[in-house]
């Protein structure tokens, strides 16, 4: 079955740093569009980013220019590379095929001095 595990999420100071990664089973990973999504307390989920079969990226705004989305087609894994992290970042991170499920567990993302 389709199963998306998401990991390197933690707490950071303001402007710190972190790379998550995603690992994903049950589907061909190379033929999707691969997508992180976020939901921070008391909101919905919203889009973050997304990457292509063929490496195109989208990012929603409010990270343009400090996320980084990318991916290894031969271990299965979509990666988010955060940089110049904000308070607002905070969320639960999660990654998947599109904003259906199934969903994985996130990676909890906790900005804050």
């Amino acid at each position: 079955q389709v199963q998306f595990v998401e990991s390197g999420g933690g707490l950071v100071q303001p402007g710190g740093s972190l790379r998550l990664s995603c690992a994903a089973s049950g589907i061909i990973f190379s033929a999707y569009t691969m997508y992180w999504y976020r939901q921070a307390p008391g909101k919905q989920r919203e889009w973050v980013a997304h990457i292509t079969s063929g490496r195109i990226t989208n990012y929603v705004d409010s990270v343009k220019g400090r996320f980084t989305i990318s991916r290894d087609n031969a271990k299965n894994l979509v990666y988010l590379q955060m940089n110049s992290l904000k308070p607002e970042d905070t969320a639960v991170y999660y990654c998947n095929i599109g904003p259906f499920d199934p969903w994985g567990q996130g990676t909890q993302v906790t900005v804050s001095s």
